[in-house]
């Protein structure tokens, strides 16, 4: 029995739970995150947030749900990039906006990305047949008003732009419904509304953008792959022998070379 397995036999809580299913959060997390590390950051939360842990307790299915998706997404568990949220009866895990971000960069193919919100007071302007990016021009110290809509896009490492992706309200509105409970004082709608908008639009651009160190790797592997198809076949190219070896001095184990071998032999004298 393992240490983690055996802490749980003797510890029902949430905490000792998490610790007990470290073989399947290892299976699923990325590659750069340490499972006992990521573990220790889960019981950690927990610990945090007694509300949570309350709710792990009557319903701890829904937080090793939770933290599953949380551990394939490789982000740390109640953080900005990925939230553990009290809803209802269950736990409920959410992607935020950073996490979303995050997992493009970690791809490693974009030098940065922008998502931004755009408002009633702001100066947008944006056509895709002539503008590569939009303008934005924001009073920042100003009452910007309502939210419009948002827009975002990353700039590739070779400078080229990927797709501009634009929302408006009506979007915003339709993804919010979707949003279970998302009229309720505990939603993330309400308590986060401008974070969750700029989630909207990461993942609208997510399509657009590669994400994650898996995608890396298999790009890294798919070229290794081309690169061995490529590499050129060296074929043995068999020497050929002589039909009579040649003349060999048994005193100093030279070559004889019989074209160049004085007539009479090398002993004859010279004319």
């Amino acid at each position: 029995m393992s240490i983690s397995a055996a802490v749980a036999k003797r510890d029902n809580s949430p905490g000792a739970m998490v610790a007990s299913y470290r073989a399947d959060f290892a299976t699923v997390l990325p590659e750069h995150i340490k499972a006992d590390t990521w573990v220790r950051l889960a019981q950690g939360t927990l610990r945090r947030d007694r509300n949570l842990a309350a709710l792990a307790e009557r319903n701890p299915g829904s937080l090793m749900a939770a933290l599953l998706d949380c551990a394939r997404l490789g982000h740390e568990p109640g953080t900005e990039s990925y939230y553990l949220v009290a809803f209802g009866n269950e736990i409920q895990g959410i992607e935020g906006y950073r996490g979303v971000v995050e997992r493009m960069y970690r791809a490693g193919a974009v030098a940065s990305v922008k998502a931004e919100i755009v408002r009633e007071r702001d100066e947008f302007r944006y056509d895709p047949a002539e503008m590569e990016r939009p303008v934005h021009r924001v009073d920042w110290f100003g009452d910007r008003g309502k939210i419009l809509g948002a827009y975002a896009y990353a700039e590739f490492k070779d400078g080229s732009t990927s797709r501009v992706v634009v929302i408006d309200r009506a979007y915003i509105e339709q993804v919010k419904k979707q949003s279970r409970g998302s009229d309720k004082a505990s939603s993330p709608w309400v308590k986060w509304e401008e974070g969750m908008v700029l989630k909207t639009v990461a993942k609208r651009l997510e399509p657009w953008v590669p994400t994650s160190n898996e995608w890396r790797r298999e790009q890294l592997r798919a070229h290794a792959e081309v690169a061995a198809e490529q590499r050129p076949t060296v074929t043995a190219v068999p020497v050929p022998i002589p039909a009579e070896a040649p003349a060999v001095d048994t005193d100093t184990g030279e070559v004889i070379d019989a074209e160049l071998e004085p007539e009479g032999g090398w002993d004859a004298p010279a004319a």
